[in-house]
């Protein structure tokens, strides 16, 4: 397994080593005392699966109070893959950092609690797989608009397909800071 930095503390691409031969391919999606040895140790709780056509562009979501980290992965297709800092002091808040994701690529993407995550469909079909840290609450459950010109954020699609709740999401300088999360070095 390689571990690659991201510019975000914390969060990280993870390329898996990968076997194959003519019958296929064999590699560990997850391996707890693997990541522990870079320092990672998430205990997850929750998995979920979506599917999405091209061109759908999913987030930017984030839970507060409730922080979820999560470990994402592409199962099929392809997607842009985006982690944005959101954290109230943190040294890097409002940067933010990107991988493709793909089947074929078949790497992981780590983002700690307290970072806002979204992705955008590149393939004409993706299944993406999230082990989340903390269980879905509703009423933590919040967003940044995807567009926010004050992060910049270099989307491969410029008329992507959203959801009601993600065209509505607010700007990060409209999030009550309360509705933050907070950064603890």
């Amino acid at each position: 397994m390689k571990v690659v930095e991201t510019g975000l503390p914390g969060c990280v691409v993870i390329e898996p080593q990968v076997f194959g031969d003519e019958r296929g391919f064999f590699f560990e999606s997850f391996n707890a005392e693997r990541l522990a040895a870079y320092g990672l140790t998430p205990a997850f709780v929750q998995g979920n699966v979506s599917s999405s056509s091209r061109g759908v562009l999913r987030g930017l979501h984030y839970q507060w109070p409730k922080p979820q980290g999560k470990y994402v992965s592409v199962v099929q297709g392809e997607v842009w893959d985006v982690v944005v800092d959101i954290r109230r002091g943190s040294p890097t808040f409002g940067k933010w950092a990107a991988a493709v994701l793909s089947a074929e690529n078949k790497r992981h993407v780590w983002i700690p609690g307290g970072f806002a995550h979204g992705f955008v469909t590149l393939s004409e079909r993706a299944v993406f797989t999230y082990l989340c840290t903390a269980s879905y609450d509703r009423a933590a459950d919040a967003g940044i608009r995807w567009n926010d010109a004050s992060l910049a954020i270099d989307w491969p699609v410029a008329e992507p397909v959203l959801s009601d709740k993600d065209a509505r999401a607010p700007f990060l300088a409209d999030v009550p800071q309360e509705r933050l999360p907070v950064y603890a070095p």
